[in-house]
């Protein structure tokens, strides 16, 4: 059955190399499901924040989509736009603990998923038992010198509040829009609904967010009830 999951707080951390991209899982544009991706040139400066999962044993000796086997107890992570293989650190915003992983299969395509991690990964930040988890994910370029994780966030080291959970249901340069979609909402009961003006690439944008939301379990279904009024999918954005 393999380490048990005291042991995998023993197992090393992969050490970032630069590798050749692999000959599978790299294409780009792709689609999956209708959606469709652009793998990133690299991973150096991407940083996003979302909810995390991980794959378990019955994915163990499975192929990714790179064609390499999955090992449950290798530090690894799906991700639909890293390129394969790239490094990543990935941090759990609930309790600071951080990982560096490397990527070798895409996915998850399961709607509000940033990154799968492998159980090892997930055991080694506190994902796994739970199964999901609020996290940073953050490219590491193998031709700069590893640093230690950044410190957790403040809230996390000082024991106070928890990241949110935010579905963001769509950003309109047109502000009678947005308007109108977080009046549907409020109509809907969804609460709380915030407008939020941002600037994006030198424009006024004006976001519309619905949260903060309690856990994943609330996210994922007030996702399918936004889908399901024909509004925009919304977004996860976790603050």
């Amino acid at each position: 059955a393999g380490p048990p999951p005291e042991a995998i707080a023993k197992l090393p951390e992969p050490v970032p190399k630069a590798e050749p991209r692999a000959l599978y899982g790299n294409k780009s544009p792709y689609s999956v499901l209708g959606e469709s991706y652009r793998v990133l040139p690299s991973a150096g400066g991407y940083v996003e924040r979302g909810i995390a999962s991980f794959y378990g044993n019955k994915f163990h000796g499975y192929k990714t989509s790179s064609l390499e086997d999955y090992d449950m107890y290798q530090f690894t992570a799906a991700h639909k736009t890293l390129p394969l293989p790239s490094y990543a650190r990935v941090t759990n915003l609930e309790n600071g603990k951080s990982v560096i992983v490397r990527i070798n299969d895409r996915g998850p395509f399961h709607d509000n998923r940033l990154i799968d991690l492998s159980y090892a990964a997930a055991v080694r930040i506190g994902v796994w038992p739970k199964g999901t988890g609020l996290v940073e994910v953050r490219g590491i370029d193998p031709g700069e010198p590893v640093r230690d994780p950044p410190p957790p966030p403040v809230a996390v080291a000082a024991g106070g509040a928890r990241p949110g959970i935010f579905l963001q249901v769509g950003a309109f340069s047109d502000a009678a829009n947005a308007e109108r979609v977080a009046a549907q909402l409020r109509q809907a009961n969804f609460a709380p609904v915030q407008t939020v003006d941002v600037q994006v690439n030198g424009r006024n944008v004006r976001r519309v967010r619905v949260g903060p939301l309690a856990d994943v379990d609330t996210a994922d279904s007030v996702t399918a009830r936004i889908a399901s009024m024909g509004l925009p999918r919304p977004q996860v954005a976790v603050d």
